[in-house]
């Protein structure tokens, strides 16, 4: 089983590669795979399930005691990024209420995920997960005033986010500890775990699929205006994130975390709000392929960032 699961991970960027391809080919030559979006949600759960079992409960218990590295997670989510995303918005009004509803706002689930296969802490992302849903719940509609005006608030609904942490974070999570509860007093309860533990990688390229197939039939080839924001973004935030957590000396795989959360945003939570403004759909779906192709970037990146340096104290 370890040495599948390593011969997985050794060619896991070519396996996510290959399932972008393949949807997106998918998407271009057969009717109907826009279909695929109800699938969106049970895979990303699944998904995430199989990461928390990779976070052995004694770790994640600590990870919530790490208040400074929420800190300054928080710190970049909510003051650095914005600033970022300020200097880069530049786009019309409709256009922007999507890009905004999209930069502002953190990333819950998959973030978890990407930042365990670029060898981030996961566990201290996993912990912080509760902190960055309720601070942008509370601070989005006070972003959108700032940035588009009064009238803007009106348009946030807190429930699709409030529904993907029930069942994109608390659902897995617990189905996650009450498995490696069960692997410890069972051998059949072990035998599962391990079993599972050779599906993120799958998984994950299993989520790849499905969204850019169910995504790329809505893309818009009037979105290239929205297209450079989402490029430039991908480049500056990590770096951002990276930099801030080094200059306040974070561990290195703590860094590489909130490098991962800079740069990761809420794009599938944020499209279930966006289905009853007619652009903004497109607008969503373009960041969330720009991401899913970024993210196959840092993972292949992160592992390198500090890997030469000598870690501090979180």
């Amino acid at each position: 089983m370890t040495g599948l699961r390593e011969t997985l991970e050794e060619h896991q960027v070519c396996v996510y590669f290959c399932a972008v391809v393949l949807a997106t080919v998918a998407a271009l030559v057969i009717p109907g795979t826009t279909a695929l979006e109800i699938c969106i949600n049970p895979a990303l759960a699944l998904m995430l399930l199989v990461t928390f079992l990779q976070v052995p409960l004694a770790e994640l218990r600590q990870a919530f005691s790490r208040f400074r590295f929420l800190a300054i997670l928080l710190a970049t989510n909510f003051l650095v990024v914005p600033a970022i995303v300020a200097a880069l918005v530049q786009v019309d009004t409709m256009l922007r209420l999507g890009v905004l509803l999209l930069l502002l706002a953190s990333c819950i689930d998959y973030v978890v995920t990407f930042s365990h296969l670029g060898r981030a802490d996961a566990r201290l992302l996993l912990a912080a997960t509760p902190a960055l849903l309720i601070v942008q719940v509370l601070l989005l509609p006070g972003y959108l005033v700032l940035f588009l005006g009064s009238g803007a608030a009106a348009l946030l609904q807190i429930g699709p986010l409030v529904h993907a942490f029930v069942w994109l974070i608390a659902v897995p999570l617990t189905a996650a500890v009450l498995v490696q509860l069960w692997a410890g007093r069972s051998v059949v309860g072990a035998r599962t775990s391990v079993a599972l533990g050779l599906l993120p990688f799958p998984a994950t390229a299993v989520v790849l699929f499905v969204v850019v197939a169910a995504v790329v039939p809505q893309l818009d080839p009037a979105l290239n205006d929205v297209l450079p924001i989402y490029v430039a973004f991908a480049v500056i935030a990590p770096l951002a994130g990276w930099a801030i957590a080094r200059l306040f000396r974070l561990d290195v795989p703590a860094a590489r975390s909130v490098a991962f959360s800079a740069a990761t945003r809420n794009s599938l939570v944020v499209l279930l709000l966006a289905f009853a403004v007619p652009v903004l759909p497109a607008v969503i779906v373009t960041k969330t392929l720009v991401e899913l192709v970024s993210e196959l970037v840092y993972v292949r990146l992160a592992p390198k960032l500090g890997s030469s340096t000598v870690t501090s104290t979180t």
